[in-house]
């Protein structure tokens, strides 16, 4: 297996991005159980904010909007300052290697779209800054289908540097990382066409050399003409250690 390559793995500029929309950011916030007065991390958001904005407007949250690039955090302060949300959504550069933030901090962390780092180490690494009860919502690939094709899978393998999983593994990996795994949803083939067709004049005005797995993504998504693989978003509570399971929902 060849060595993946650095993430994040990110959509460029304003580009659409899997589960970015106000619809998917409200089902987030209900799950989560956000009200006034909550403290969410909205991890690697584009210029928009879009999130963020919805969260501090509708539900009252207090937001962190983080990112890497200074490019994008310029734009994002411009973004918060002209909607007046100065005192609510705080923007803020992060070094996604030693993020820094005080355990406990957030009720909520939310990554819409991109991948900020490996699954094992996402889990590891935001976990603890989780307040008990707190909920963790991310983006991951997955297969989906009924055949996966041995380029996707070696496409993929070789992007994330592990194996594609299937929704149903997400949720365990959730699981085995001290998480009470609460829902899992994936774009179907007609939003990720969607998606991918709304990207693709963005990809013009990136660097090559950071969307250059995205094109092969894109070639490999028109090549099979369905979906084999695909964007889920994951939405877990972090667990505590001894804590009783979920009573059954089936009367026993």
């Amino acid at each position: 297996m060849s060595v993946a390559e650095p993430f994040p793995l990110y959509f460029p500029g304003d580009a659409r991005r899997p589960f970015g929309s106000e619809l998917a950011t409200r089902r987030f916030a209900k799950v989560a159980q956000l009200e006034e007065g909550g403290r969410v991390l909205d991890l690697g958001c584009g210029p928009s904010i879009q999130a963020g904005v919805v969260l501090a407007q509708e539900f009252g949250c207090s937001v962190v909007a983080a990112h890497w690039d200074e490019a994008q955090l310029s734009r994002m302060r411009e973004r918060v300052h002209a909607l007046a949300l100065d005192g609510r959504v705080e923007v803020r550069r992060v070094d996604l290697g030693r993020l820094s933030f005080r355990e406990g901090e957030f009720d909520a962390i939310l990554c819409q779209g991109p991948i900020v780092m490996a699954l094992p180490d996402a889990l590891r690494s935001l976990r603890p800054f989780l307040a008990h009860r707190g909920r963790l919502g991310l983006t991951y690939p997955v297969r989906v289908g009924r055949v996966t094709p041995r380029a996707v899978l070696e496409f993929w393998e070789r992007r994330m540097g592990g194996p594609l999983l299937l929704p149903r593994e997400l949720l365990q990996q959730l699981s085995q990382a001290g998480f009470e795994p609460e829902s899992v949803e994936s774009l179907q083939d007609s939003e990720l066409d969607t998606l991918y067709r709304e990207l693709a004049p963005y990809l013009e005005q990136a660097p090559a050399e950071s969307i250059h797995w995205l094109r092969e993504e894109m070639a490999l998504h028109r090549e099979n003409g369905t979906a084999t693989s695909s964007y889920a978003f994951v939405v877990g509570r972090r667990r505590e250690p001894g804590e009783k399971p979920p009573a059954s929902r089936d009367r026993g």
